[in-house]
């Protein structure tokens, strides 16, 4: 079994590639990198449509989240809408004019897994799934036990 050493430099290299790849879309829409995590992250996870929601999934920091919002909103890539039950909370949602944006996400998210799991058979991707899962489960719990979000 590999070392931690390994683990945490094949985490690094795929976030790096994912990076790399997004930082293309950055150029040809002249859009910083949080910008773009912030229209990918609400188009594959219309159920978390929060600031909040991002910081904590994502692990970014509150004020580049904020300042992206807000860039987005200027841009007309994002709308925002209070919430009903509690005023303090804003739900982002992209708009119509983001689509061409997320057209080019959806594509670079294809090639990103094509590379990534390249020679990958669909058991093996069912094995990985399973796996990813419950290593994202136990570091959560080991982190909430570490008093961490």
């Amino acid at each position: 079994m590999g070392g931690a050493t390994e683990f945490l430099s094949g985490i690094r290299s795929i976030v790096k590639l994912h990076e790399s790849m997004l930082k293309d879309i950055c150029e040809a829409y002249r859009l910083t990198l949080t910008e773009a995590t912030v229209i990918s992250f609400l188009h594959n996870n219309p159920q978390k449509d929060t600031a909040a929601d991002i910081v904590e999934l994502r692990m970014l920091q509150k004020s580049n989240v904020s300042c992206a919002v807000e860039t987005l909103f200027q841009k007309h890539l994002l709308s925002r809408r209070q919430d009903e039950a509690d005023r303090r909370k804003v739900h982002l949602s992209l708009t119509d004019e983001a689509a061409h944006i997320i057209e080019s996400l959806d594509i670079l998210q294809a090639e990103f897994r094509k590379e990534v799991f390249c020679g990958f058979s669909e058991e093996d991707m069912k094995v990985f799934d399973s796996m990813n899962e419950r290593i994202s489960s136990n570091t959560k719990r080991a982190m909430e036990r570490r008093g961490q979000k």
